[in-house]
């Protein structure tokens, strides 16, 4: 059966606090910065995604199959950066609303973009993430955050390994 709209008036409003030994403050300007690194997460897979659909060329295949690849292994990291922040008692991203507002990365909704472009644009997208990867890591440092850290160095790594093959295909085009 459905719920009345008085039912609804009764939902609590506020979250039920998750046992951690962060501080208050450790956990908001941790949560804060995973919900930004999620949404840039979100932004690299579709962007990722946008341009394996519409690779094109001499090494389509090739490229289309990196790509692919590379947006399986971007959208894996999307669940543990949520869980994360909810096991430590934050929320995060509802909506793709609420990604749009906290995104950094710069959607590409052209219409044609050149396939050395495309590699270009995602390597300098990984290269960006890399380094709000390392400001998150530095914000889990300060509040002994150890697991968000450990969590953090192996995307650091992934993220790394994506730039270096894609600067390398670009160096060479």
């Amino acid at each position: 059966m459905g719920r009345t709209a008085t039912q609804l008036e009764e939902r609590p409003t506020t979250l039920t606090e998750t046992p951690t030994d962060l501080s208050h403050r450790g956990v908001t300007e941790i949560t804060t910065a995973l919900r930004q690194m999620l949404a840039d997460v979100f932004a690299l897979y579709l962007k990722t995604k946008n341009f394996h659909w519409h690779m094109s060329g001499q090494h389509f295949r090739d490229y289309h199959l990196l790509l692919d690849e590379q947006a399986d292994q971007v959208f894996a990291m999307t669940d543990e950066i949520a869980e994360r922040a909810r096991k430590i008692g934050g929320t995060t991203l509802r909506s793709i609303s609420d990604i749009a507002r906290h995104q950094r990365l710069k959607d590409n909704n052209e219409e044609y973009v050149t396939p050395k472009d495309m590699l270009a644009e995602l390597s300098a997208d990984n290269q960006q993430l890399t380094r709000s990867l390392r400001a998150t890591h530095e914000i889990c440092d300060q509040h002994k955050d150890v697991a968000s850290a450990s969590l953090i160095e192996v995307w650091i790594d992934q993220t790394e390994r994506r730039t270096w093959f894609l600067s390398q295909i670009v160096r060479d085009l």
